[in-house]
């Protein structure tokens, strides 16, 4: 096994002493998961499953809970205080985005043919 020395935060170093055997578990669970909730991922393939008209495609957008967090992720990069595990969340915030604006791109031919 390795040792590493880091660097964390007061408030988090007190936390980890109380777990201090259960730090390398920890680690390798938080490298694995998304930062993102389960619910962001659900809502967004649920929507693609149920076989979306191409004006439901154009009309998508992020749920309110998802545009608050958005906000605030987005505040606190812009303030310089966001965590790492906030700035993963933001990144696949970003990648989401991305294949929704790829989605609705794709469908704006549809749309306009119908208009």
């Amino acid at each position: 096994m390795t040792t590493m020395t880091i660097e964390v935060p007061d408030q988090l170093s007190e936390q980890l002493k109380h777990r201090k055997d259960q730090v390398p578990e920890l680690l390798a669970i938080g490298l694995q998961q998304s930062p993102l909730p389960a619910q962001v991922y659900r809502y967004v393939l649920n929507f693609i499953a149920s076989d979306p008209t191409p004006e439901q495609i154009s009309a998508f957008e992020p749920t309110p809970e998802m545009r608050e967090r958005l906000r605030t992720l987005l505040a606190r990069e812009r303030t310089n205080e966001i965590t790492l595990l906030e700035k993963a969340e933001l990144d696949d915030y970003e990648r989401i985005e991305h294949i929704v604006v790829m989605l609705k791109a794709g469908n704006l031919p549809y749309v306009s043919d119908n208009q």
